[in-house]
Protein backbone atom coordinates (compact mmCIF):
# COMPACT_ATOMS: atom_id res chain seq x y z
CA UNK A 1 0.00 0.00 0.00
CA UNK A 2 2.90 2.52 0.66
CA UNK A 3 4.69 1.82 -2.72
CA UNK A 4 1.01 2.74 -4.33
CA UNK A 5 0.91 5.31 -2.39
CA UNK A 6 4.53 6.68 -2.83
CA UNK A 7 4.21 5.77 -6.81
CA UNK A 8 0.98 8.21 -6.98
CA UNK A 9 2.38 10.77 -5.53
CA UNK A 10 5.38 10.60 -7.67
CA UNK A 11 3.24 10.47 -10.60
CA UNK A 12 1.18 13.40 -9.94
CA UNK A 13 4.40 15.73 -9.16
CA UNK A 14 6.08 14.70 -12.24
CA UNK A 15 2.42 15.85 -13.82
CA UNK A 16 2.63 18.97 -11.88
CA UNK A 17 5.92 19.85 -13.33
CA UNK A 18 5.50 18.93 -16.99
CA UNK A 19 3.96 21.64 -19.04
CA UNK A 20 3.03 22.29 -22.60
CA UNK A 21 6.37 23.62 -24.36
CA UNK A 22 6.35 26.75 -26.84
CA UNK A 23 7.99 26.44 -30.28
CA UNK A 24 8.35 28.40 -32.83
CA UNK A 25 9.85 28.53 -36.73
CA UNK A 26 11.77 30.35 -39.02
CA UNK A 27 12.60 30.07 -42.22
CA UNK A 28 16.69 31.13 -42.62
CA UNK A 29 16.49 31.41 -46.59
CA UNK A 30 12.63 33.65 -46.63
CA UNK A 31 14.71 35.61 -44.03
CA UNK A 32 18.22 35.99 -45.82
CA UNK A 33 16.73 36.76 -49.42
CA UNK A 34 14.70 39.38 -47.46
CA UNK A 35 17.76 40.89 -46.18
CA UNK A 36 19.49 43.37 -48.82
CA UNK A 37 23.07 43.43 -47.19
CA UNK A 38 22.95 39.62 -47.63
CA UNK A 39 22.49 40.12 -51.35
CA UNK A 40 25.03 42.58 -51.70
CA UNK A 41 27.59 40.08 -49.63
CA UNK A 42 26.12 36.92 -52.20
CA UNK A 43 26.98 39.51 -54.83
CA UNK A 44 30.33 40.25 -54.15
CA UNK A 45 30.79 36.73 -52.93
CA UNK A 46 30.17 35.71 -56.80
CA UNK A 47 32.20 38.22 -58.43
CA UNK A 48 35.25 37.42 -56.52
CA UNK A 49 34.48 33.56 -57.03
CA UNK A 50 34.55 33.92 -60.43
CA UNK A 51 38.05 36.14 -60.40
CA UNK A 52 39.72 33.62 -58.59
CA UNK A 53 38.30 30.90 -60.99
CA UNK A 54 39.91 32.57 -63.65
CA UNK A 55 43.10 32.70 -62.41
CA UNK A 56 43.25 29.26 -60.98
CA UNK A 57 42.13 28.17 -64.69
CA UNK A 58 44.77 30.24 -66.31
CA UNK A 59 47.32 28.61 -64.17
CA UNK A 60 45.77 25.24 -65.41
CA UNK A 61 45.71 26.03 -69.16
CA UNK A 62 49.67 27.18 -68.75
CA UNK A 63 50.22 23.93 -67.79
CA UNK A 64 47.95 22.16 -69.97
CA UNK A 65 49.86 24.39 -72.97
CA UNK A 66 53.59 23.07 -71.37
CA UNK A 67 52.02 19.68 -71.47
CA UNK A 68 51.08 19.67 -75.33
CA UNK A 69 54.30 21.39 -75.94
CA UNK A 70 56.07 18.54 -74.51
CA UNK A 71 53.67 16.12 -76.22
CA UNK A 72 55.15 17.58 -79.44
CA UNK A 73 58.50 17.73 -78.77
CA UNK A 74 59.28 14.71 -76.70
CA UNK A 75 60.77 13.06 -79.23
CA UNK A 76 63.20 15.14 -80.21
CA UNK A 77 64.30 15.49 -76.58
CA UNK A 78 66.95 14.22 -74.83
CA UNK A 79 66.30 12.25 -71.69
CA UNK A 80 67.65 15.29 -69.27
CA UNK A 81 65.63 17.58 -71.42
CA UNK A 82 62.48 15.53 -70.85
CA UNK A 83 62.93 15.00 -67.17
CA UNK A 84 63.22 18.74 -66.70
CA UNK A 85 60.35 19.56 -68.87
CA UNK A 86 58.36 16.88 -66.90
CA UNK A 87 58.91 18.71 -63.85
CA UNK A 88 58.51 21.84 -64.88
CA UNK A 89 54.55 20.62 -66.19
CA UNK A 90 54.36 19.07 -63.14
CA UNK A 91 55.41 22.18 -60.86
CA UNK A 92 53.31 24.20 -62.91
CA UNK A 93 49.77 21.70 -61.88
CA UNK A 94 51.23 22.14 -58.56
CA UNK A 95 51.07 25.85 -58.79
CA UNK A 96 47.32 25.57 -59.96
CA UNK A 97 46.79 23.04 -57.05
CA UNK A 98 47.78 25.32 -54.51
CA UNK A 99 46.28 28.40 -56.07
CA UNK A 100 43.03 26.62 -56.01
CA UNK A 101 43.82 25.97 -52.05
CA UNK A 102 44.43 29.23 -51.21
CA UNK A 103 41.18 30.34 -52.89
CA UNK A 104 38.69 27.93 -52.33
CA UNK A 105 40.06 25.66 -49.53
CA UNK A 106 38.77 25.31 -46.19
CA UNK A 107 40.52 28.10 -44.77
CA UNK A 108 41.00 30.19 -48.40
CA UNK A 109 40.40 33.61 -48.83
CA UNK A 110 36.28 32.54 -50.22
CA UNK A 111 36.12 31.04 -47.07
CA UNK A 112 37.57 34.10 -45.28
CA UNK A 113 35.16 36.62 -47.30
CA UNK A 114 32.63 34.81 -46.53
CA UNK A 115 32.96 34.84 -43.06
CA UNK A 116 33.62 38.72 -43.12
CA UNK A 117 30.93 39.40 -45.25
CA UNK A 118 28.03 36.75 -44.33
CA UNK A 119 28.88 36.33 -40.25
CA UNK A 120 27.76 39.67 -39.30
CA UNK A 121 24.89 39.48 -40.80
CA UNK A 122 23.68 35.97 -39.35
CA UNK A 123 24.63 37.05 -35.71
CA UNK A 124 22.08 39.94 -36.30
CA UNK A 125 19.63 37.63 -37.37
CA UNK A 126 20.95 35.21 -34.16
CA UNK A 127 20.12 38.13 -31.76
CA UNK A 128 16.60 38.99 -33.43
CA UNK A 129 15.86 35.49 -32.50
CA UNK A 130 17.10 35.26 -29.24
CA UNK A 131 15.62 38.28 -27.91
CA UNK A 132 11.96 37.38 -29.83
CA UNK A 133 11.99 34.02 -28.25
CA UNK A 134 13.01 35.17 -24.47
CA UNK A 135 10.64 38.08 -24.74
CA UNK A 136 7.59 35.63 -25.74
CA UNK A 137 8.98 32.38 -24.22
CA UNK A 138 9.76 30.22 -26.77
CA UNK A 139 11.21 27.31 -25.71
CA UNK A 140 12.69 25.84 -29.10
CA UNK A 141 13.22 27.84 -32.40
CA UNK A 142 13.33 25.83 -35.04
CA UNK A 143 14.86 26.55 -38.95
CA UNK A 144 12.53 25.21 -41.30
CA UNK A 145 14.82 25.48 -44.26
CA UNK A 146 17.22 23.63 -42.70
CA UNK A 147 14.94 21.06 -40.90
CA UNK A 148 14.79 17.93 -43.01
CA UNK A 149 12.91 16.25 -40.84
CA UNK A 150 9.82 18.58 -40.37
CA UNK A 151 6.83 17.53 -42.39
CA UNK A 152 4.34 20.25 -41.29
CA UNK A 153 4.11 23.12 -38.63
CA UNK A 154 1.45 25.46 -38.40
CA UNK A 155 2.01 29.12 -39.64
CA UNK A 156 0.91 30.69 -36.83
CA UNK A 157 3.98 29.66 -35.22
CA UNK A 158 6.46 31.24 -37.91
CA UNK A 159 8.26 34.41 -36.74
CA UNK A 160 9.83 35.13 -39.88
CA UNK A 161 8.25 38.11 -40.18
CA UNK A 162 9.06 39.34 -36.78
CA UNK A 163 12.70 38.48 -37.04
CA UNK A 164 12.72 40.90 -40.23
CA UNK A 165 10.79 43.75 -38.35
CA UNK A 166 13.01 43.08 -35.68
CA UNK A 167 15.62 43.67 -37.53
CA UNK A 168 14.45 46.76 -39.56
CA UNK A 169 13.33 45.32 -42.73
CA UNK A 170 9.69 45.02 -43.59
CA UNK A 171 8.23 42.23 -45.72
Amino acid sequence: MKKVFLLSVFCMISLLGMHAQKFALIDMEYILENIPAYQEANNQLEQLSQQYQKAVEAKAKEAESLYKAYQQTSAKLTATQRTQKEEAIVAKEKEAAELRMKYFGPEGEMAKKQEELIAPIEDNIYEAVKQIALQRGYDAVIDRASASSLIFASPRIDISNEILSKLGYSN
